[in-house]
C-alpha cells in the first residue's frame, strides 16, 4: 500500500532520535514519549486548491529533511511503520 497526501499535505517519516546521557548510555527514541519534530518527506500532495481552480505550487519535495511544529502532525500507521501527515504551512524549515 502507498500513502498519497491530498491538498497541501506532506507525508513525513519521523527521524529516529537517540539521546546520550552524560555517562555515554544511549537512550532510544522509545524511552521518551515526546513527539518528533524532524523527519524526511516521503510524499507530497498536489498543492492547495485556489479560488480560481488552479493549484498552489508546493515548496517541498520528496527527500527534503524538515522541521515541523511539534503538535501539528497526525500519526498514521501503515504496514507497522509510523508516518506523520503534516500540512505544508506547519513545516517551519528545510534542513540542508
Amino acid at each position: 500500500m502507498q500513502l498519497l497526501p491530498l491538498g497541501d499535505r506532506v507525508i513525513v517519516k519521523p527521524a529516529a532520535k537517540e539521546e546520550m546521557t552524560k555517562a555515554g548510555i544511549i537512550l532510544p527514541e522509545t524511552s521518551s514519549k515526546e513527539r518528533p519534530e524532524q523527519g524526511e518527506v516521503i510524499a507530497v500532495g498536489p498543492g492547495r486548491l485556489l479560488e480560481n481552480g488552479s493549484r498552489a505550487a508546493m515548496s517541498l519535495k520528496v527527500g527534503d529533511k524538515v522541521v515541523f511544529k511539534k503538535y501539528s502532525p497526525d500519526e498514521v500507521k501503515l504496514d507497522d511503520v509510523e508516518y506523520l501527515v503534516v500540512s505544508e504551512s506547519d513545516v517551519m524549515a528545510v534542513i540542508e
